[in-house]
C-alpha cells in the first residue's frame, strides 16, 4: 500500500472519530475550503462552513457514529477517488430508537499543501429497513 493510500484511509479513519466525538474542528482540516457534498433530496452542501454548520444542528439532536468500509482508492498525481461503503448509527441524545443509514460514497480528494483533504464527495446513504 502506498503511504498516499495510508494517508487517505487514514483520513476517513480520523473522519470516523471525529464524527463519533461530536468534534468538528478536526473535520475542518479535512476538507477544502469549496469543498460540495451530495446528499439524495438534498441541494449540496457548500463550502466547510455550510458542513459545519449542519453538523452541529445534528449533533444538538443525535449521536452519530459512521462506520466506512473502504471499497477502492484510485491516485493520479494530486488528485484521488475513494469508493467507500458508509453505515450511520445516529441516536437521538433525548431518547428513542437509533435509526441507521447505510450505503455507497464517492469521495474525490486532493492533496493541499502535502496532505490530502476531501474536495467533493457523493453519498447515496438510505435509511436501512
Amino acid at each position: 500500500m502506498s503511504g498516499d493510500e495510508q494517508a487517505i484511509r487514514e483520513l476517513i479513519a480520523t473522519w470516523n472519530r471525529a464524527t463519533s466525538a461530536g468534534d468538528a474542528a478536526p473535520l475542518t482540516k479535512l476538507m477544502a475550503e469549496g469543498v460540495v457534498f451530495l446528499t439524495p433530496g438534498q441541494p449540496p452542501m457548500l463550502g466547510r462552513d455550510g458542513f459545519v454548520a449542519a453538523f452541529q444542528a445534528a449533533l444538538k439532536r443525535f449521536r452519530i457514529d459512521p462506520v466506512s468500509q473502504v471499497q477502492e482508492i484510485q491516485i493520479a498525481g494530486d488528485l484521488a477517488y475513494c469508493w467507500t461503503h458508509i453505515t450511520v448509527t445516529m441516536t437521538p441524545i433525548n431518547g428513542g430508537a437509533a435509526a441507521r443509514r447505510s450505503g455507497h460514497a464517492l469521495t474525490i480528494l486532493r492533496k493541499q499543501a502535502g496532505s490530502w483533504v476531501i474536495a467533493r464527495d457523493a453519498n447515496m446513504l438510505t435509511a436501512d429497513a
